[in-house]
């Protein structure tokens, strides 16, 4: 079974309600088998528009990445985000 990727970019407006949607979604990843591979550290945009803040979250499969983010623990964390900035998020299969 192929391990799936969200994949997000990006742009924090409100520092303190982003930390609360961090704080609220890493133990909703974590009880789905998501591991956080990158988070807003360095980065170097190649192509296109850019975001500052750079995130790679690595799932068993693709059906966990899906749960995870449909999970009620995962939403009610994102609640905060909502307000918090603005985000580009994708679920992308890996290979086998």
């Amino acid at each position: 079974m192929a391990k799936a990727y969200w994949i997000a970019r990006v742009t924090v407006t409100d520092p303190d309600k982003y930390k609360l949607y961090v704080d609220g979604s890493v133990p909703a990843i974590k009880a789905h088998g998501g591991k956080i591979l990158a988070r807003g550290g360095k980065y170097e945009q190649l192509e296109g528009e850019g975001r500052p803040r750079n995130v790679v979250i690595e799932f068993p499969s693709l059906q966990a990445a899906h749960d995870c983010f449909h999970s009620a623990e995962y939403q009610a964390a994102r609640v905060h985000r909502k307000t918090a900035g603005t985000i580009e998020l994708v679920i992308v299969e890996g290979v086998e």
